[in-house]
């Protein structure tokens, strides 16, 4: 996200955080997830990943979410990951063309 923020001119350091954070914040992909579940946008192999990575038990807490949320996000980062890993590039930067497109119409 940063890569793209910073194509597009953003390079304040403040004004990139800030930017970042509307694009990789746990409300931001809790969001994403939904807007994709609306559009039938994930394959049936990436919700079980999905699913798998929203289920799992961590050892780590939310910090500045509440649980559920925290618990989606981490579902979220699961189907980037599950298609970084399968060496998956073109769905990777399809998954991120979607979330730029769906946070850019909203106002996080």
């Amino acid at each position: 996200m940063r890569d793209h923020l910073l194509l597009m001119g953003i390079t304040k350091p403040g004004e990139l955080q800030r930017n970042a954070v509307k694009f990789v914040s746990a409300k931001a992909q809790a969001f994403l997830i939904s807007e994709m579940e609306k559009d039938a946008f994930l394959s049936e192999e990436e919700l079980t990943y999905f699913k798998r990575g929203r289920n799992a038990h961590s050892k780590t807490t939310a910090k500045n979410t509440d649980v559920i949320t925290y618990r989606i996000s981490t579902g979220f980062e699961a189907v980037f990951g599950f298609n970084h890993l399968k060496g998956n590039d073109t769905r990777v930067k399809e998954l991120a063309r979607y979330c730029i497109q769906k946070i850019s119409e909203q106002n996080f």
